[in-house]
Formats: C-alpha cells, sequence, structure tokens
C-alpha cells in the first residue's frame, strides 16, 4: 500500500526487514516483561519447550494478494512458537480453514519448522506481543501500528484483507485511510461484512470475520461453515 502526499515515497520494505525490526521492538516494555515472564514459567504442557518469548512478526507469502489481521499472539500459542496463529486452538481453526480453501499447504500448524507454507496468503496481527488477559491497551495498539503499515506497504500484489475480530479489523481500516484510501460508505464490523477501499485506480477489498478464538468457535458464534463461506469470498474476489 503505498501512501499519499506531496513528497516522493521511498520503497517499500521487505518482509524479512521488518521481520527482524519487530523481533527486536522494545516500544512496550511492560509487554516484553510479560511475555519473557510466560516464556520462563511455561505453560505444564509445554514445560519441555523453549519459548519464543518475543514479538511475532507476520508469516506467509511475501507475494500474497490476500492478507489476515489478527488481534495478537496467544500467551502459550504464538508466543511460545514465534510463528502467528501457531500452536494453539485459535491456529488450529485458522489454519484448517485455510487448507480447505487452497491457501495453506497443510492443516495442522503446531510449530515454526513444520513445513507449513501458505499460498498467496499472509497473516499477522495488531499486536505483536502476548498482552495481558489478551487485551491490549490503545497506547500498545498505537505503538505496534507502523509494523502493520510496513507490512501491508510491503504486500504489493493486496487485493483482499480480512480483519479477524474488531480489533483486527479497525487496524485494517486505519491503516488503509493513513495510506490515502477512501471508502464508500463508513467501514462497520460485522461477520460476513464487504467493503471497498480505493486509491488510484486501485481496489482493496476489505471483509470482516469473527476472531477464531476459543471463546467463539466453542459457543458456535464462529462456525467452520462461517469461516469457510468468508474465505470463498476472499477467493472469489481474487479471481
Amino acid at each position: 500500500m503505498r501512501g499519499s502526499g506531496r513528497s516522493r515515497r521511498r520503497e517499500p520494505d521487505t518482509l524479512d526487514l521488518i521481520r527482524r525490526r519487530i523481533v527486536a521492538c522494545r516500544r512496550c516494555p511492560e509487554l516484553r516483561a510479560y511475555c519473557a515472564k510466560i516464556a520462563r514459567e511455561k505453560k505444564r504442557s509445554h514445560a519441555a519447550e523453549e519459548y519464543w518469548g518475543k514479538p511475532v512478526p507476520a508469516f506467509g507469502d511475501s507475494r500474497a494478494r490476500l492478507v489476515l489481521v489478527g488481534l495478537a499472539p496467544g500467551a502459550h500459542g504464538s508466543n511460545r512458537t514465534g510463528r502467528m496463529f501457531t500452536g494453539d486452538a485459535s491456529g488450529e481453526f485458522l489454519y484448517a480453514a485455510l487448507h480447505r480453501a487452497g491457501f495453506a499447504s497443510q492443516s495442522n500448524a503446531t510449530h515454526d519448522r513444520d513445513g507449513m507454507t501458505l499460498r498467496d496468503c499472509t497473516i499477522t496481527a495488531a499486536l505483536r506481543c502476548a498482552p495481558p488477559q489478551n487485551k491490549p491497551t490503545p497506547q500498545e495498539l498505537r505503538r505496534c501500528f507502523p509494523f502493520l503499515l510496513d507490512e501491508l506497504d510491503a504486500l504489493v500484489r493486496l487485493r483482499v484483507a480480512v480483519g479477524l475480530g474488531k480489533i483486527g479489523y479497525d487496524a485494517l481500516v486505519r491503516a488503509m485511510r493513513d495510506r490515502g484510501f477512501s471508502f464508500e460508505e463508513r467501514p462497520q464490523f460485522g461477520h460476513g461484512s464487504e467493503m471497498t477501499a480505493r486509491k488510484d485506480g486501485r481496489v482493496v477489498h476489505l471483509l470482516g470475520c469473527y476472531h477464531p478464538s476459543r471463546q467463539n468457535t466453542n459457543t458456535g458464534k464462529l462456525t467452520a461453515a462461517m469461516f469457510d463461506a468468508v474465505l470463498r469470498r476472499a477467493r472469489t474476489l481474487l479471481r
């Protein structure tokens, strides 16, 4: 996503370069301390494992036309494995759906060396460190926001963006507006919602989807069929 303005913007950084900056980030000392504490104490079922315990960058295809933006790493999921939506129930639900839709090479995502690859898809989040009670503060989200901008800039072929939950959706809306995109209507989060963002002839479709958290999937608020429908729509828009 290229920005607007009188001055000419530099070429976007690569996802690999952005990844290094994210992993080294210390903008939120309280979150770095929390992630490190979780990594030391560990969960009993993962006591023998070495936790990642650092900010988690995007994962996926650098030429992706589809991006999914979630909330934040799980304390014993991505904060443990170092890869987005990997190692917890949310990831099990998400990657199985991506595999059914043809965006993932396999349905199981257990660790960062399990052979998983994404096709035409990248996964990231509004916040890169696991927050206590899975509730980031507005200030933490603001500090992390430039990383999302950088990643979206790097995805020069982006055509469809899916906000997983309201926080991910709102982060996408803000990012598109920051980069000069305009919406025909006021974006409003809802499962299955669809908005169109335009800028200088370029179009990016924004889809809303309930977050695949255990709270949503265990209660039936989000079913596999509902998630599949969103990904089918994304696939249609990419044709």
